[in-house]
């Protein structure tokens, strides 16, 4: 696997290597003792995956807080989404700052996301579904979110008016 800095402090794009044959191709798109090795937190306790209907979905920016901060490694499994990255640790060089990715079933491409680093995409084809592996399990008394629409973040998102849910678009403003 290659891990490529994502413009976030201890966030990645991962991309897996293939080993090609008459097959096809096999490759590994996750490894505990590589991403140990950079000092990255293990994403194996907790496996979803979110299916998405229509082109223009979105979801996000969500993050757990302590003591249920989770790492987050996200991939598209078929289709394709437009991924954001939200740094909401206080004291961090990146504070603040997102960075977004194309993911496709196409370019296997994953995002690694730190704990506090909060995590939404867009779809950007129907019938998209995406894959996540988290290192804690989802535990909602320590649920945030970020609105996407925040004009404290500015976050720019590619297709203008969004399919949300309810609670999406009513979480609070960075204030």
């Amino acid at each position: 696997m290659r891990f490529i800095s994502a413009g976030i402090a201890g966030a990645y794009i991962v991309e897996p290597e293939e080993i090609d044959d008459e097959r096809g191709f096999f490759a590994r798109t996750y490894c505990s003792g590589e991403f140990m090795a950079r000092g990255l937190t293990r994403c194996a306790e907790q496996c979803s995956i979110s299916y998405n209907l229509r082109r223009g979905t979105l979801r996000g920016m969500h993050y757990q807080i302590e003591p249920h901060a989770e790492a987050k490694l996200i991939r598209c499994a078929r289709g394709a989404l437009y991924d954001v990255l939200l740094d909401m640790r206080f004291g961090s060089a990146t504070f603040g700052r997102w960075r977004a990715f194309e993911l496709t079933a196409e370019n296997r491409r994953m995002v690694y996301a730190p704990e506090l680093v909060a995590h939404g995409f867009q779809t950007l084809a129907d019938d998209t579904e995406v894959h996540y592996q988290m290192s804690a399990a989802y535990e909602p008394s320590c649920a945030r979110a970020a609105r996407w629409d925040d004009p404290a973040f500015q976050i720019r998102w590619p297709i203008e008016k969004p399919i949300l849910s309810e609670r999406d678009a009513r979480h609070a403003l960075w204030v």
